[in-house]
């Protein structure tokens, strides 16, 4: 799959829940790689917050991101909306701390995207595969997420608010086409004992009941429908025989769950990588769901830097250990590199079987042989001298120097019997002879070392 953005930009206008403040929302189209990325254009410097699960700071009454005192709030309807849409690259422009609330769903964020189109990018689609169970759980509220492999991205929610009036519900969502159609118009909800206590302390300034289901949950007084009718600028409220605030239809009569699993995709976008798996989500809220963005994306970035590439390393090489040599100085014992699988412009992968025989065992260490970490780090740059001495024609008559290592790290022990791949690509464009390259070393399915090198080739005659 490719990644995606939408076609042109598109402006939605509202206020905002807990502010009340009114505030102009722009999608603006990004290019690969980008993510979801908000930027606040009402501050000085226009400064920006990518959804990033670790800025997020408050998941009171929503899911707040915060970045060097730069705020963002309510961010999960807008993140629903670019992950049920299957948007990957947008700029999400406020003039204000947080997106308007519309009518408390997702589905004006919806038909916006629908009617500027989305487009496919030169760039393919990273995607967190899962392959094992992944699990979260909140003792203290017995709250648990739990992540399962599947073929596509799935998302169940089972609630229990403990209330006559709402009681238990499950959704489902077995595939993100069907989100505009099932989930996208659920909305927000509250119950009429946490409204009070929100007006009473100044917050959802932006709510009304055209934003949010109400449930009463409790015998309301006629005080407190006073009070209700005066926050609300309505003349007369009353509480429907389903136990709704004011005359509001479900959309659905799981419209409640719904919502919540609106809530577990934009909460889970925070990852930063699309998911290939089932969530379940047994009485989610937004504190769980950003506690499990954050396992997750710790477990994708140490899978992304220990992904390791698969080679059929039956083909015949590229370049068997002859052709090495016609082009590296190098020899044995010091050639440390037995093929080349892969060669381009940018990048190379080459391999070598470590054996007991190899000079270095004699004394790292008799007892108990270790590959020296120099000697990985000496290979992987022998790997990338194919690279740079592939960009002239007579790479017989140059000699590779180093200039730099950076982030040298060694993960994994290289023994006798292993099968090393080193994989090198540029950092930069080759430029006067300087490469600068990062490189990878794996060994029994796993990243054993890594690196950026610098280097330079230099012709024999000028070597002094």
């Amino acid at each position: 799959m490719k990644q995606r953005t939408i076609n042109k930009e598109v402006i939605l206008k509202g206020v905002g829940l807990h502010t009340g403040a009114n505030v102009t929302m722009k999608f603006v189209p990004a290019p690969v790689n980008h993510g979801y990325v908000f930027k606040r254009v009402d501050l000085e410097g226009e400064p920006i917050i990518e959804a990033d699960a670790e800025y997020v700071v408050n998941t009171q009454r929503g899911t707040n991101l915060e970045k060097r005192g730069v705020k963002i709030q309510t961010s999960e309807h807008v993140l629903a909306a670019l992950v049920g849409m299957e948007i990957d690259n947008i700029l999400i422009e406020l003039d204000a701390p947080e997106p308007p609330i519309m009518d408390g769903s997702a589905k004006y964020f919806v038909e916006a995207l629908e009617i500027v189109g989305s487009k496919e990018q030169d760039a393919e689609r990273d995607e967190f595969v899962v392959k094992d169970v992944i699990s979260y759980k909140d003792e203290a509220t017995g709250s648990e997420l739990t992540i399962i492999p599947a073929e596509t991205y799935q998302v169940t929610t089972m609630v229990d608010f403990g209330t006559k009036v709402l009681g238990t519900q499950n959704a489902t969502l077995d595939n993100l086409s069907d989100f505009k159609k099932e989930i996208a118009s659920a909305r927000t909800f509250s119950f009429l004992h946490e409204l009070e206590m929100l007006l009473d302390n100044g917050l959802i300034k932006g709510g009304d009941l055209n934003n949010a289901i109400v449930y009463v949950d409790k015998e309301i007084s006629e005080s407190t429908m006073k009070k209700l009718e005066n926050a609300f600028d309505k003349k007369k409220l009353s509480v429907k025989p389903n136990g709704i605030l004011d005359n509001l239809t479900l959309h659905q009569p799981n419209e409640a769950a719904r919502h919540k699993l609106l809530d577990v995709i934009g909460d889970l976008a925070l990852a930063g990588t699309r998911i290939r798996g089932k969530v379940i989500a047994n009485k989610p809220g937004h504190h769980i769901n950003t506690q499990f963005a954050k396992k997750l994306a710790k477990i994708i970035k140490f899978e992304k830097r220990n992904k390791v590439p698969q080679y059929d390393l039956n083909q015949p090489p590229l370049m068997d250990i002859h052709q090495i040599m016609e082009v590296l100085p190098h020899r044995p014992p010091f050639l440390l590199i037995d093929r080349i699988i892969e060669l381009s412009k940018t990048h190379v992968v080459g391999m070598k079987n470590v054996t007991m025989n190899e000079s270095f065992f004699i004394g790292h260490f008799p007892g108990a042989p270790v590959m020296p970490g120099v000697m990985q780090v000496e290979a992987m740059a022998q790997t990338g001298g194919i690279l740079v001495l592939s960009t002239v024609p007579d790479p017989e008559n140059y000699l590779t120097f180093f200039m730099k290592m950076d982030n040298v790290k060694f993960k994994q022990k290289v023994l006798p019997g292993d099968t090393l791949i080193f994989h090198c690509s540029l950092i930069s464009p080759i430029r006067r002879g300087i490469c600068h390259m990062q490189a990878y070393a794996y060994a029994n399915n796993k990243l054993v070392c890594e690196a950026e090198l610098m280097a330079q080739i230099v012709k024999v005659k000028d070597k002094k």
